[in-house]
Parts: structure tokens; sequence; C-alpha cells
């Protein structure tokens, strides 16, 4: 079944819950999935979303009498980080963040940390490429990963303006050996459905990625001269108002072959 047709809201595994923001766009897809983590007094919330009041409400509501133990953003873009500092007031909780200015408090996040909330974890995997500052999260007891907007659940990952696609590679072929060692059994991503085949979709992008990279140098031989000229030969097929986001994935993808 397409995920078009998935439910999104409410979804997730036993131990998160998604709570989906009431910002959808063709960059965000049906809005920032908001992730509470943990169905104990204390919880631990994941990418609180936009700068939207009704959304950080209705987690609130959600919450009722449970307690706000840390929220951690998977990076700094603002659909996913933009409330924050409001729900960080709301609930009395710190912000942690890979990227020092999105922090809230004394901690930061990084490759390896260990963040719990009662006897649960979350592991944090340092996924640089989406942005310079992306982070996925390891829930090992529901062998779920968050990825943020390093894997999302529909469509593929534009290479932000402050990422970088030879990192992107990078993270998607670490995240791929830890899927498999780990036996992975859930993506929880940072917009559209939870996924069921971790590796498959890993697999997935992965090949996507070899197969633009081919098709940008099929057009380059074929006489595209700028970025432009590029998306609308290889983007053909892809609706017009994403030709934007499209244009950032081919400079980056442009830059990466620079730098082969």
């Amino acid at each position: 079944m397409s995920g078009l047709f998935l439910p999104i809201d409410g979804s997730g595994t036993a131990s998160a819950t998604n709570v989906l923001a009431p910002n959808a766009s063709p960059m965000t897809l049906d809005g920032t999935n908001t992730w509470m983590i943990g169905q104990g007094e204390t919880v631990l919330i994941v990418d609180p979303g936009p700068d939207d009041e009704r959304h950080l409400r209705r987690i609130v509501e959600l919450l009722g009498e449970r307690r706000v133990a840390t929220i951690l953003l998977t990076h700094g873009h603002v659909d996913h980080s933009g409330g924050a500092a409001m729900f960080a007031a709301m609930v009395s909780a710190p912000v942690r963040a890979l990227d020092p200015q999105h922090r809230l408090g004394s901690e930061g996040l990084d490759d390896g940390d260990v963040v719990t909330a009662g006897d649960l974890e979350l592991r944090v995997i340092g996924t640089p490429g989406h942005s310079a500052d992306s982070l996925c999260f390891w829930l090992p007891a529901d062998a779920a990963l968050l990825t943020g907007d390093t894997i999302l659940g529909r469509g593929t990952t534009v290479i932000a303006h402050d990422g970088d696609l030879a990192d992107y590679l990078r993270s998607l072929d670490k995240l791929r050996a830890m899927a498999e060692l780990a036996e992975a059994r859930t993506l929880l991503p940072g917009h559209g459905p939870m996924l069921p085949d971790p590796i498959g979709k890993l697999d997935e992008y992965l090949e996507h990625r070899r197969k633009r990279l081919d098709q940008i140098r099929e057009a380059i031989r074929a006489g595209a001269k700028d970025v432009p000229e590029i998306v609308e030969m290889v983007y053909v097929d892809v609706d017009r108002s994403l030709w934007p986001a499209a244009e950032m994935s081919v400079a980056a993808q442009l830059n990466y072959l620079k730098n082969l």
C-alpha cells in the first residue's frame, strides 16, 4: 500500500508515538513528525517541530502527567527546531542538539551519546549529509531508528545548502551496516510514514543516489551547462514545485563529482 494511505499521526512502536505537526508542504510531506519516546512517567521528545503553538500545546495535552526529561533535535532546520524554545518553556526541559546554537541548557549531543528516560534509552548516531548537524537516534527497546531527514517516509532526501553528499553517502553506509548488525525492524522518519523494512529502504536510497549521479554525468555529456539545465533534463518526471529543492541536490552532486 502506498505511504499516502498509511496513518501517520498516532503511529509508532511500543515506546514511540508520532504527533504530526500541521505544516504539510511539498518539502515537509504530511508535516513534521514529532516523536514522543517512552511510556513511563518520564519521556523524551524528538523534534518538537515548527513554531506552532497549537502543535506544541497538543503535545503537552498528550503528555498528560508525564514529565519531559529532554528535548532532542535531529538537526536544526526550522521545521524540526522552530518550536523548541517555546516547548522547552512549556515543559521546563532542556534542548539538546549537535549544533550549539540550537541548545537550551549545558548539554549537547554527539555521536555515541546515550540519552535516557527512566529505563528507556536512545543512542545517538552522527549522520551528517542532509545537513552538517544531522543526527539519528537508535531505540534499542523497539529495534527502531529515528532518522530525521536522513531517511524520509516517502520520496528521497534533499542535500540542503548546509549539507554534503559525500558525508551523506558515508552516513547511509553507516546506517546500513548498523541496521543489519542490530537487526533493525523499523525506521521512524522526520516526515512521512514509518517504514517496516530498514535495510530495504537504505539499499533503495543508496541505489537512488548512484542512479542520480549517473544521470547527472549523462546530462553533462549531453550538453547541460549549469544546475537549472541539469534539473530540467534529470528531474523531468518530478513536479516543478520541487525543482528548487532538486537544484540544491544537483549542486551538492556536482560538488561531489568535482571532488572525486
